[in-house]
């Protein structure tokens, strides 16, 4: 009976909690630094989930390093109340092969909570390339084995894995140079120092619009509606069959976090991306709001899971590490 009555008086402790929640801010932490486009998704959801949680406040905490694991393993030691949010890219993939001494195990060190949006990714190169469409980027990549310089923002950034994929499916090797970010690698690809990149429509679409850059595909599984990249080919269509890069960002909670808890949090989630204002910010960005089942935790993991396997071998083949 001493037993029955300790569990009673636990479930209802939980559900008490439940209840209330929240009941104090919130905090997402992004594991990038404050500017780039998941701190910027991070904000606008922030903002949209305000609503949806009783007017609750709802903060962004920047804490960025090693590939996006330092902000991460934040959130996997966290309080299991709810009140610490980790929002997270593709790199929630790609960090267990990554990071090889990463203190924190993906699959099991969080709840998850639902997915946010995917963005597109393009294929630009040098203003001066002398390809003008796809066909003839790769006759000419053909023709340059072992003098391409293919740029990214540093290792881990979805231009590193977009760059990487890319080498794979055309098992062709490429000098790649790393950055300190973006806008550096953008700035020496409009100025002629590096060949192309790969990079999020986030990054890409005013420099493709202002015609700074050669815009050559989409990463997507069919063309976008963009306005400035409506007619850009899939790199599918282009003879890359299964090439798919998309930039993905999902929500997680400490592992043990009630399961009421989740579940309030999937509810404001899902209000969320159904908000106008947050869809249009999302456009803006280029990204794309999820409206399928990967908005529900199960097929957020499920899809996740998926993810690791997909990069895992990529990676590993590369031998590139951000620790």
């Amino acid at each position: 009976m001493k037993k029955i009555f300790a569990f009673t008086l636990a479930a209802t402790a939980v559900f008490a909690y439940a209840d209330t929640f929240p009941s104090k801010p919130i905090t997402i932490v992004v594991p990038f630094t404050a500017g780039g486009p998941t701190d910027r998704v991070a904000r606008d959801l922030a903002e949209a989930l305000r609503k949806p949680l009783g007017g609750a406040t709802v903060l962004v905490d920047n804490a960025a390093g090693a590939g996006g694991s330092i902000g991460a393993n934040k959130v996997a030691k966290a309080a299991p109340d709810g009140y610490t949010l980790l929002l997270h890219h593709i790199g929630m993939a790609t960090m267990p092969t990554l990071v090889r001494n990463i203190p924190f195990k993906v699959e099991t060190d969080f709840e998850y909570v639902g997915m946010v949006n995917d963005v597109p990714m393009t294929l630009i190169g040098r203003p001066n390339l002398p390809a003008k469409n796809y066909k003839e980027l790769a006759t000419w990549i053909g023709q340059n084995k072992g003098k391409i310089n293919l740029g990214n923002a540093g290792v881990g950034s979805a231009s590193h894995l977009c760059g990487l994929m890319f080498q794979n499916a055309l098992a062709v090797d490429m000098t790649t140079v790393p950055y300190k970010g973006t806008a550096p690698a953008m700035t020496d690809l409009i100025g002629g120092q590096i060949d192309f990149m790969c990079d999020q429509t986030t990054n890409t679409s005013t420099q493709i619009e202002a015609k700074k850059v050669q815009a050559y595909a989409v990463t997507t599984a069919k063309q976008l509606s963009t306005p400035a990249l409506k007619d850009l080919p899939t790199l599918q269509d282009q003879g890359l069959k299964g090439f798919e890069v998309t930039i993905w960002h999902g929500l997680y909670a400490p592992k043990a976090t009630p399961a009421d808890v989740i579940t309030k949090i999937n509810a404001a989630l899902k209000v969320a991306l159904k908000d106008p204002d947050f869809i249009k910010k999302q456009e803006g960005l280029g990204a794309v709001v999820v409206t399928d089942k990967r908005m529900e935790p199960a097929e957020h993991k499920k899809f996740v899971a998926a993810e690791i396997a997909k990069w895992s071998p990529v990676l590993k083949a590369a031998g590139v590490y951000a620790d």
